[in-house]
């Protein structure tokens, strides 16, 4: 009996210890796991502030720490992550964790390189998320991409300009719930800032900027019942062109933005004064314009669901980047995919979304953190963004597109293209003493068709 007590408490010694080993090799060597994202700047991002939160507790306490090592945009991200694939001179090694699209994966020469995350998520967790959400990551019936946050796109308006606009002029922010009332007013908005310099001809300035038309044109199709893509090819039908017509006629009398870069940056300078765009932009629309005089003015922004085609659906696009996570080793598999749950859980990913303006992942966040969540928010900017998503997910059916490996470069050559014909068009409009408006159209028209037919 004695031997046998001391043997019990020799074995109860070993296990404390054992325990106490665990705490100080977690403390001392913890799981490092690395990611790359774009939910913000390097020290202004609600999700590194969710990190930093998670490796002070659950990380702690599990021997993890995540660590950011670049944030960035998703092109960005896109060239990165493919250089690291690829094993280009001079590349970083691909991170543990990064944002991705699924063309970023399509893109790659071997998605093999990309765990699965059914291996680390049960059919009973997964069944939580939203099922489009789940659908949009799922390839080659694998789930390469987790969703964290998704957005759709928004409306956003400058009021303070708009409405000494629509007073000067009559209009009314009502007209900007259709496409094609929207591209009237900013024919409007062009001769009415033309207007205001009499002794200064031709400077009409844009009232639109759409960040993404590619997007405009392939929501617009299906929204009109017709398809957008044959193959991997564009439709150049009716649809079509019901879509390029007024979009065509504001441009080229100068009312829409045809500059490069992101919407924000001519809403903050007054190079226009309403935009669609991501909803998860609103963390880059500025509260006040910077003008070329250097002058500046407070501005109030606000949000409404995207325009639609008179004879349209309701329909928008679904948005929002997901996470990849990239082969490695048991233990730093098992760590993200720690991290990821945490994330996932209803209250820190409402945390999360609401201060980026995306909308939660999950069923339980969506009925039971996000109500919440609205009412407490104090930024009215933010209020008016969550009424307008509100709206559009009530109301609108989402638009997914579709997985073809050749969309990257479809989107890339489109926008660039795009933007150079509706660029010359009104180059020609006014070389022509504002004349020919349909002919020029026409012959712009015909011109991206053949672009992009070659």
């Amino acid at each position: 009996m004695k031997y046998r007590k001391i043997i019990i408490l020799l074995i109860f010694m070993v296990l404390v210890c054992s325990g106490c080993y665990d705490t100080i090799k977690n403390e001392e060597t913890p799981t490092t796991i690395t990611i790359w994202h774009v939910y913000g700047g390097q020290t202004d991002s609600p999700l590194n502030d969710l990190i930093e939160q998670f490796n002070q507790t659950v990380g702690k306490d599990k021997g993890i720490n995540v660590q950011v090592t670049s944030v960035s945009n998703t092109n960005t991200i896109h060239e990165l992550v493919l250089a690291a694939a690829n094993k280009e001179p001079g590349a970083s090694e691909l991170p543990d964790l990064f944002t991705s699209y699924p063309k970023t994966v399509l893109a790659l020469q071997d998605d093999d390189i990309l765990v699965d995350f059914k291996d680390y998520f049960s059919e009973e967790e997964l069944a939580d998320f939203i099922p489009t959400f789940i659908e949009e990551g799922m390839i080659d019936e694998r789930l390469l991409i987790l969703p964290i946050a998704k957005s759709t796109e928004i409306m956003f308006i400058n009021k303070t300009i708009f409405d000494r606009f629509a007073q000067d002029t009559g209009v009314s922010i009502d007209d900007l719930n259709t496409w094609e009332g929207l591209f009237k007013t900013a024919e409007i908005y062009a001769e009415w800032t033309d207007g205001q310099t009499p002794d200064i001809p031709e400077d009409a300035k844009a009232m639109f900027v759409h960040d993404y038309y590619f997007n405009y044109f392939q929501v617009g199709a299906r929204s009109l019942h017709e398809d957008f893509f044959d193959d991997d090819k564009i439709i150049f039908d009716t649809a079509f062109k019901q879509a390029w017509d007024p979009l065509a006629q504001a441009a080229l009398k100068g009312g829409v933005w045809l500059k490069g870069g992101y919407a924000t940056e001519s809403i903050r300078t007054a190079g226009s004064i309403v935009s669609v765009a991501s909803s998860a932009s609103i963390l880059y629309y500025s509260d006040f314009v910077t003008y070329p005089d250097n002058t500046s003015e407070e501005i109030t922004i606000i949000s409404r669901p995207c325009p639609i085609f008179e004879n349209g659906e309701k329909m928008v696009m679904q948005r929002g980047a997901g996470i990849c996570m990239v082969k490695s080793t048991p233990e730093r598999e098992e760590a993200a995919s720690i991290f990821l749950k945490w994330l996932t859980e209803p209250q820190q990913n409402v945390e999360f979304v609401t201060q980026g303006g995306y909308m939660p992942v999950t069923r339980t966040a969506f009925e039971d953190e996000l109500p919440k969540a609205i009412e407490a928010l104090d930024s009215e900017k933010y209020a008016s963004l969550y009424q307008a998503y509100l709206d559009t997910q009530k109301n609108y059916e989402f638009y997914v597109p579709p997985q073809i490996d050749t969309y990257l470069s479809l989107e890339t050559t489109f926008e660039n293209n795009i933007r150079s014909q509706l660029s010359s068009g009104r180059r020609d409009y006014l070389d022509a003493d504002q004349t020919n408006l349909e002919q020029i159209s026409s012959e712009r028209f015909q011109m991206l068709q053949q672009i992009m037919e070659r």
